[in-house]
């Protein structure tokens, strides 16, 4: 199967979506739908948005933060604070029958971008805003975070700072949110012909999951605080634990029969169990094993202090024990350490600018349809062929808006 083939096997094969937007969120929802198969354009002024060269970056300077984002888009770049710059846009929604007119951006305070606009443009257009919070201001995900109470809960017990998490997760959940938003939205067309005017805000994607995971109610209700218990798990046990050769490793034992192998494979059950009968308790319960954490523990470290990782490894593999060893991003990508090249995600990417390297296709999987990582465009490098395509630009018209600034450059 060709490059072309794959492409329209894909499930939103035909799907086209205008992305306006810099930064986590709504960057990864248009890259979503791209993986599927949509055709998004990402318009960026000439000479690129404010993220264009954001870090982490090669040591030539090209942002791999950037070109990761993007991955199976197209390039589109405008003035856009120029009037004929923004009619190309709006043209550009325009243009199309029931699989165009789709608008992604998290560009706020912009009146020519407001709904009503497109809307005057074509009536089913479909606009998904992602914005800071619900009242339409501007935030980042890590102030989001900061609001809404995850570092005081994040790191070991007794920290009295708020430690952030390193993961934009309000981003990537929100950018997940947005791509499903849209399928959403299209779908609805398709049976109804009506637009629709989505605003997704990172603050309600954080305190969505806080209260869907129960830290909100249980702050209300219980009238208390999470405290911090660094890499224990809340309600249940897990923790890490150092091998004889310093390594660590997660372990969380979940059910019964997770326990009962816990148990087997340290060889600390009759401890355990005169443990249980001294105390009056019972550790198949889950509420039992949390309580005495930082016992039980100390007693499955010596085990784990006695073994070298490889024979730990060996130990735990045949057992149901949820595990993994911690490893660093060197390590994750290093063939002797994982089994990540396997992946059928995952393919060697050759990308403009940056040397050959690992890197994801969707992690959504379709029977039959291929999950190959597609590179980023460089930036403008569909100008010419967006432009003529379906704006129906010549030559001449070209010539003049590039001489004029209003579109990037043409040449490519």
């Amino acid at each position: 199967m060709s490059e072309a083939q794959a492409h329209t096997h894909r499930p939103l094969a035909g799907l086209r979506v205008i992305e306006l937007s810099s930064f986590v969120a709504a960057p990864l929802g248009g890259m979503t739908l791209a993986q599927l198969g949509a055709e998004v354009i990402r318009v960026d002024p000439i000479g690129g948005g404010p993220d264009r060269d954001r870090w982490p970056r090669t040591a030539a300077g090209q942002s791999l933060y950037w070109s990761g984002l993007n991955k199976g888009k197209k390039s589109l770049t405008i003035d856009m604070k120029s009037e004929p710059g923004r009619e190309i846009i709006r043209n550009l929604l325009r243009s199309g029958g029931r699989s165009s007119g789709i608008l992604l951006t998290n560009a706020v305070g912009r009146s020519w971008l407001g709904y009503e606009q497109f809307r005057a443009l074509r009536e089913d257009a479909i606009i998904v805003r992602v914005e800071g919070n619900w009242k339409g201001q501007a935030a980042v995900d890590y102030t989001v975070n900061a609001a809404v109470g995850f570092p005081t809960v994040t790191g070991p017990d007794g920290f009295a700072i708020p430690i952030n998490h390193v993961l934009p997760a309000w981003d990537v959940t929100c950018g997940i949110y947005s791509a499903l938003a849209i399928t959403t939205a299209v779908l609805n067309r398709q049976t109804t012909g009506r637009g629709a005017h989505i605003r997704i805000a990172l603050e309600d994607v954080a305190l969505a999951t806080a209260g869907n995971l129960g830290l909100l109610s249980e702050a209300q209700i219980n009238e208390t605080s999470r405290p911090r218990i660094g890499n224990h798990l809340y309600g249940g046990f897990g923790r890490d634990f150092t091998t004889l050769d310093g390594h660590k490793l997660m372990i969380v034992a979940l059910t019964e029969r997770h326990w009962a192998d816990l148990l087997d494979v340290t060889g600390q059950e009759h401890v355990v169990t005169a443990l249980e009968k001294s105390l009056g308790i019972d550790f198949t319960r889950e509420d039992d094993r949390y309580a005495y954490r930082e016992v039980l523990a100390g007693l499955f470290q010596v085990w784990f202090e006695s073994q070298s990782t490889q024979e730990i490894e060996a130990a735990l593999r045949p057992t149901s024990l949820l595990w993994a060893r911690y490893r660093s991003f060197d390590e994750v990508v290093d063939p002797a350490s994982t089994d990540v090249w396997d992946n059928p995600m995952m393919s060697m990417l050759t990308q403009p600018g940056i040397p050959t390297h690992l890197a994801p296709g969707s992690p959504i999987r379709f029977d039959d349809v291929p999950r190959t990582a597609e590179p980023a465009p460089e930036l403008g490098a569909h100008n010419r062929e967006i432009l003529t395509t379906l704006m129906g630009f010549g030559e001449r018209e070209l010539g003049e808006l590039e001489r004029k600034g209003v579109i990037g450059d043409t040449s490519r």
